[in-house]
């Protein structure tokens, strides 16, 4: 298993000054979203929730709560994002989330960065609906960061394509390759 108490360290101090950081989530709290979601977090976003704070954090400070419903600050949480996406069985939708895709982070325009606690590394998903051609769900997911430590890593550092300019095109959408196998 990783080891991931020093990448939660620099996240804690980049953190600490901001206005919507929340305490972090105890281990009862942790298990309880845990159990409404049907699946485990990935360890380092179950870490940082527990060590850094319960959203609040992040790129642009906006890491999603974990729980909870909407506030003053937040549209919504982890749980109940993943849980509003996903259809309700039996439902006649075209629609589909994949399973143990968590969104962490919503960049605005619906568009949202999200954690595959299914992956290993725990990959880091842009769905980026605006993209979806047809009922095609999976043209609307690509790969942000191969993993969640390298997200934020890119953040601590300043290199987010978030950092850049829209303007200068530095950045290309990589597709995720398992998005039509997981949807």
């Amino acid at each position: 298993m990783n080891d991931f108490n020093e990448l939660v360290s620099r996240v804690a101090a980049a953190s600490v000054a901001g206005e919507l950081l929340r305490p972090p989530v105890s281990a009862t709290e942790l298990g309880e979203a845990e159990r409404e979601l049907g699946f485990r977090l990935h360890p380092l976003l179950a870490a940082l929730y527990q060590k850094v704070g319960n959203g609040g954090f992040g790129p642009a400070a906006s890491v999603l709560p974990l729980s909870g419903g909407p506030d003053a600050h937040w549209e919504t949480s982890v749980v109940q994002g993943y849980l509003d996406r996903i259809p309700r069985e039996g439902s006649d939708t075209w629609w589909s989330w994949p399973e143990g895709v968590v969104p962490v982070l919503d960049w605005g325009c619906a568009m949202l960065a999200c954690v595959d606690c299914r992956s290993e590394d725990g990959t880091v998903l842009l769905f980026e609906p605006n993209a979806i051609a047809g009922q095609d769900v999976s043209s609307g997911w690509f790969v942000d960061a191969g993993s969640l430590a390298e997200w934020l890593e890119a953040w601590l550092d300043g290199r987010g394509w978030y950092e850049a300019d829209p303007a200068d095109g530095d950045f290309e959408l990589v597709p995720w390759a398992d998005a039509a196998s997981r949807l």
